[in-house]
């Protein structure tokens, strides 16, 4: 599915908010043969989905509204057999498991290329995208960052219940979510 055939052009829904990088991949499956439908936002994706649903769609996870963890959970509504990978620059495992969990096929941290999406895409469901044989074990600070991930997710969001979890003042749990994840 994820290469062409001749005589078929599997269809592919791009959805990110940043408008330069979503044409430049657009491009480049359009380069490899495929027909691509582009969206900026979670309700112009959906629209798109309904009246043709998509072989394939890549989904940023955060985009202005509603996010990219929701519109994978209606695509998959829409269409069991799309498959979904979720693009992000904001990665964690937490999000990973809860997009796998919501329907998506894959995850894969930004910045990627239409090479890694084509990859993605031919691997299994939830298949991680390299096996490194030398495990380096997380740093203090990303294993935090990841832990807050997993709590705010169990916390569907809310940051007060998250932050009265972790035993946290609000305040600064909303300092520590404006960060960029720690490096791995």
């Amino acid at each position: 599915m994820t290469n062409p055939t001749p005589g078929h052009a599997p269809t592919l829904l791009l959805v990110d908010d940043e408008a330069v990088f979503r044409e430049r991949l657009a491009r480049a499956f359009r380069e490899r043969g495929f027909e691509v439908s582009t969206a900026g936002s979670h309700d112009e994706a959906l629209a798109l989905a309904t009246k043709e649903s998509p072989e394939l769609a890549v989904v940023d996870l955060r985009m202005p509204g509603r996010g990219g963890l929701e519109l994978v959970r209606a695509l998959h509504a829409l269409d069991a057999s799309t498959r979904i990978i979720v693009l992000t620059g904001y990665g964690s495992i937490a999000t990973a498991v809860e997009a796998v969990k919501l329907g998506a096929f894959n995850y894969l941290p930004k910045p990627a290329d239409v090479d890694d999406l084509l990859l993605a895409f031919s691997r299994g469901p939830g298949e991680p995208a390299q096996v490194t044989e030398d495990f380096q074990p997380p740093t203090l600070a990303r294993a935090e960052w990841e832990h807050i991930q997993r709590v705010l997710a169990d916390c569907g969001g809310n940051i007060s219940e998250a932050a009265r979890r972790l035993g946290l003042h609000r305040r600064s749990l909303q300092r520590k979510l404006q960060k960029y994840p720690p490096a791995q």
